[in-house]
């Protein structure tokens, strides 16, 4: 996360997006460097039959959409916001003088770069070879330990819906309501209030 000083100092602008308003669409060649001041996005992009896979949820402090700013090659998925939200937006001639000009925030880019592509790379052999509960285990515990930073050995509240496990898993949401009720009986699981808790 780039300080908000910084980003304002260097000209980006905080624009509002409404629920459902797109930020940008796959195919579109990139502009600006994003971040979030409040609210959610969503990247996602669809099958041929139409089924959505979202690509990545991002929230408060996030950044989304950098790695065809350093590419120069158009968007693999389309940004969409889920909830209404502010964002900020920093031209990419700006962006990439920030980061000349900071070489700690560079550093820290591509940290969070790499830990998204070990995210992807966990989660495509995840998707591709495993049985429903493994896959819905394996994202849960992934947000866990890597995304919200809680300990193994303490309860975590899952905040992530039943729809947005299916989309990030490749799975029907059917599927994942009968993995979690599975896991609960497996004791991987606990349901409280429908609930769920690691």
């Amino acid at each position: 996360m780039i300080d908000e000083n910084l980003l304002i100092q260097f000209g980006s602008k905080l624009a509002s997006f409404d629920k459902g308003e797109v930020l940008f669409n796959k195919g579109d060649m990139p502009r600006y460097y994003f971040q979030i001041l409040n609210g959610a996005v969503k990247m996602n992009n669809f099958n041929d039959e139409g089924k959505e896979f979202v690509q990545g949820l991002f929230s408060e402090g996030d950044s989304f959409g950098e790695p065809p700013l350093f590419l120069k090659d158009a968007y693999p998925a389309s940004a969409v916001a889920i909830v209404c939200s502010k964002v900020f937006l920093l031209p990419k001639d700006k962006f990439m003088e920030l980061l000349m000009a900071n070489p700690e925030i560079h550093l820290n880019m591509t940290t969070n770069l790499a830990r998204r592509l070990y995210y992807k790379s966990i989660m495509a052999s995840e998707i591709s070879s495993q049985e429903p509960e493994h896959r819905v285990l394996s994202l849960i515990d992934y947000f866990k330990t890597k995304i919200d930073k809680v300990p193994a050995d303490q309860k975590y509240k899952v905040e992530i819906t039943r729809q947005q496990i299916a989309d990030l898993t490749g799975l029907r949401v059917e599927t994942v309501i009968r993995s979690i009720k599975s896991l609960e009986k497996k004791a991987e699981l606990i349901i409280r209030n429908r609930k769920v808790f690691r």
